[in-house]
């Protein structure tokens, strides 16, 4: 409506220079605009909350595994809260806490859990910086629950890991983010995360290598579907 009027106005004007002229400043207006921060595309850190926090699992792949003779990834489960409300003397930033239940039945009947507090950063309007957190030493992994009435954590006692390096991952702007995050354990050690996230869909590689050689019992990535 307001490029219609502006170009209504440039009809009325007396001469040729000065419809030329208002012609350059809408011109000028709307590339402007177009070129703002999210007034063509939503900023990173909302569009990657919404995907992350859920319940995931990725029964449908291990189900199809199985009806094809063979079971490959274990039955997996993430269980992902926002946990701003749960972390004490945090300093101001722009972002958001995270617990990360994982549950895993592997394929020899074995049981496993694996829990995570993280922060995700916004950095830009493309980026997402992920930050791994060691729990403290008073706290067991299996009191890291987001249905833990008493789970309350000091900012000041908590501490990156040092097995898990400040990680980005990279919005395409439109549906998909990507991060591909090696660490170097030492020893011939090494960690490399591997993921893709669209919506309702996690799709994450955990590659654990050890002098090259694949320690991970898969090669494809577990297949996480919505299912809360």
């Amino acid at each position: 409506m307001v490029k219609q009027d502006l170009l209504d106005c440039a009809g009325m004007l007396a001469t040729p220079f000065q419809t030329f002229f208002l012609l350059l400043m809408v011109a000028a207006f709307f590339s402007c605009k177009s070129r703002m921060p999210g007034a063509t595309s939503p900023q990173a850190i909302d569009v990657f909350k919404s995907y992350i926090v859920g319940d995931f699992d990725n029964r449908q792949q291990v189900e199809a595994e199985r009806a094809a003779g063979k079971q490959v990834h274990p039955l997996a489960r993430h269980v992902n809260r926002i946990a701003d409300h749960r972390i004490q003397n945090a300093p101001p930033r722009t972002g958001f806490w995270l617990i990360e239940e994982s549950y895993y039945d592997m394929p020899d009947g074995t049981h496993k859990i694996n829990h995570h507090l993280f922060f995700f950063e916004a950095v830009d309007a493309r980026t997402v910086r992920l930050y791994a957190y060691q729990l403290p030493d008073h706290l067991p992994m299996e009191q890291l629950t987001n249905n833990n009435p008493n789970l309350m954590l000091n900012y000041n006692d908590l501490r990156i890991s040092p097995r898990f390096k400040p990680a980005e991952y990279t919005f395409n702007g439109k549906d998909t983010f990507t991060i591909y995050a090696p660490n170097d354990w030492g020893n011939g050690m090494r960690f490399t995360l591997i993921e893709k996230f669209t919506p309702g869909r996690l799709e994450v590689m955990e590659l654990l290598e050890k002098d090259g050689q694949r320690l991970t019992p898969y090669d494809t990535p577990i297949i996480y579907l919505r299912t809360q």
